[in-house]
């Protein structure tokens, strides 16, 4: 993989993606170690920009030119990549992340395919009323379960919780109700995406790799803002982040032949 460095007039402002010249279709995670990662999965991988959170790479999935990109944690500041992507010409956009399980049956590595998302996420709410749903375009959920199919992997459709706060805090939420709706997991970033992209005339979809249970479900009693609990560093869970990276590259591959 190899780096190129960007000339500050010809980038973005917030991420410093350049400005013109990016494949259409991307792929986004949270980390950016975890941008890297999935970007070695890639044939002829460059970095083309590293600006705070925000890491970016170009190359090529099974001959689909692709971005590989990284968003840091949260939706505020998520949604500043997403914008910046689409204003350098990103049509498709496919959310890779991790998750909490909150529907039985679903285990940790497994993968979680969004239909749509509660909008909790802490940003959108200023943006467009809350009235507005989020929702994946039903070709990006059509194609990555069809990528999950293909490669045989634990997977689960289903709506889920994007909520700015990691862990609860003095306020009660809405938990046991979205539980008994039928929410399949929590997350911090999707809806922002989901919201971003179709008020935008964007294609995009999420894929949530199950890191455990519900972060409010690993509380403990006696220390209650302690994190000791939650552990997503397990064989398991990076397991299930390499397969869900394939499989999502495979989703925007399948998109794009379609588009062709």
């Amino acid at each position: 993989m190899t780096t190129s460095p960007a000339d500050s007039t010809d980038t973005l402002p917030i991420t410093r993606v350049p400005r013109t010249g990016l494949p259409t279709s991307a792929v986004v995670v949270g980390d950016p170690a975890r941008a890297a990662a999935v970007a070695d999965l890639l044939a002829d991988a460059k970095e083309v920009s590293y600006h705070r959170e925000y890491r970016t790479f170009t190359g090529t999935w099974q001959g689909t030119p692709v971005v590989v990109a990284s968003h840091g944690v949260g939706a505020p500041g998520a949604i500043l990549l997403f914008q910046e992507l689409a204003e350098a010409g990103v049509t498709t956009i496919l959310r890779l992340g991790t998750a909490g399980a909150i529907r039985p049956g679903i285990g940790d590595g497994d993968l979680v395919i969004a239909d749509a998302a509660v909008r909790d996420d802490g940003v959108t709410g200023q943006l467009i009323p809350a009235e507005y749903p989020a929702f994946s375009t039903p070709e990006a959920v059509i194609a990555l379960q069809r990528a999950a199919r293909a490669a045989d992997a634990p997977h689960h459709r289903g709506v889920v919780w994007t909520r700015a706060a990691f862990q609860p805090g003095f306020l009660p939420l809405p938990g046991e109700a979205y539980a008994a709706a039928g929410i399949a997991a929590i997350e911090m970033e999707l809806s922002a995406l989901l919201v971003f992209a179709s008020t935008h005339g964007l294609t995009a979809g999420g894929a949530l790799v199950v890191d455990g249970a519900n972060a409010d479900d690993l509380v403990d009693e006696e220390a209650p803002f302690s994190t000791g609990r939650y552990n997503p560093h397990r064989d398991v869970v990076a397991d299930g982040v390499d397969r869900g990276a394939r499989i999502t590259l495979d989703a925007l591959r399948l998109l794009a032949d379609a588009d062709h």
